[in-house]
């Protein structure tokens, strides 16, 4: 566990905050471009990406079947994300001439900025509840833009950061690695896709057809990382439907495959072009350093990322 090693996971029991800590509400701290270097120095942006690659080591070479510990802190985020899913089903998109952008989400966003820190209130403990709002915040970003309706890495990455909050404080800890992304991260997933069907949002910022997708990037990275040695599966078989249809329940990155090509019509080199070429990479372990460096320049070195908030 190399990256492991080198950086201990944030929800590694000595980082764990002394009840007393202050919280602050986050707030932006990105205004121009030169703060870009005091963010990509700070201690905030290494334990971001740190706890993104402790995860992406700690799912190497492992199916979503694998069988994993569950903790109780799992099953309460997955709990919370089951209530997103049944908001959805009851808030159905209103009769609009706009094909996109359904103001019905609006409705149901609303419901989630007005419960955020009621539903996060019942994953923390009570002698951590100072740190509620302060968390809330991330799972409020985590959702989309309820202006512009649209949605993408920059939500993501808000989610990512709602999680890394919780091992900050102790919610969850170092042997919850592997449920975090194959019970709770990919329970957010599959809530994001809900959202981005029923209401047909808008991609956030996307680069288009030069983009690698028009609303996730992480899955993509700790997919790779599970397809890292697999026997048989190699890049090139991503592109092939039979193999994707067969493997999708299995691997995080087949799934998003999959739900690119029910998304979008016409040749995948045409509509995923940076996918397509990903394709011809010769080994999962390179696709998955490359991945990492492209996150890194994309999403998180790039102006854009001022929209994230900063906490204590």
């Amino acid at each position: 566990m190399a990256e492991g090693e080198r950086q201990p996971p944030p929800g590694s029991s000595e980082e764990t905050p002394p009840a007393a800590q202050n919280f602050i509400i986050p707030k932006k701290e990105i205004h121009t471009v030169p703060d870009m270097g005091k963010w990509k120095r700070s201690q905030a942006y290494a334990d971001y990406i740190g706890f993104i690659l402790t995860l992406n080591e700690g799912v190497k070479g492992k199916k979503l079947t694998f069988e994993y510990k569950v903790s109780e802190a799992i099953e309460k985020l997955v709990a919370l994300l089951n209530t997103l899913d049944r908001w959805i089903d009851e808030t159905p998109p209103v009769d609009q001439p706009s094909r996109f952008g359904n103001k019905a989400y609006r409705t149901w966003y609303a419901k989630l900025d007005e419960e955020a820190e009621n539903l996060v209130a019942t994953v923390v403990p009570t002698h951590l509840a100072a740190a509620v709002p302060e968390v809330a915040v991330y799972l409020k970003e985590s959702v989309g833009n309820s202006t512009r309706i649209d949605y993408g890495t920059g939500h993501e990455a808000a989610f990512a950061a709602f999680l890394c909050c919780l091992c900050k404080i102790g919610v969850l800890r170092v042997d919850d690695q592997i449920a975090i992304v194959f019970k709770v991260f990919n329970r957010y997933l599959e809530v994001m896709r809900k959202l981005q069907k029923t209401y047909r949002m808008e991609p956030a910022g996307s680069q288009g057809v030069w983009g690698l997708d028009d609303f996730q990037f992480l899955p993509f990275i700790w997919g790779s990382s599970q397809l890292i040695d697999h026997p048989y599966l190699e890049p090139r078989h991503f592109v092939d439907e039979k193999a994707v249809n067969e493997n999708h329940k299995d691997y995080m990155f087949l799934e998003c495959i999959l739900f690119i090509t029910e998304m979008k019509t016409g040749p995948f080199a045409e509509h995923s072009n940076q996918l397509w070429n990903i394709s011809a990479v010769p080994s999962w372990s390179k696709v998955n350093q490359g991945l990492i460096r492209m996150y890194k320049a994309e999403c998180l070195e790039k102006f854009p990322v001022q929209h994230f908030k900063f906490g204590a």
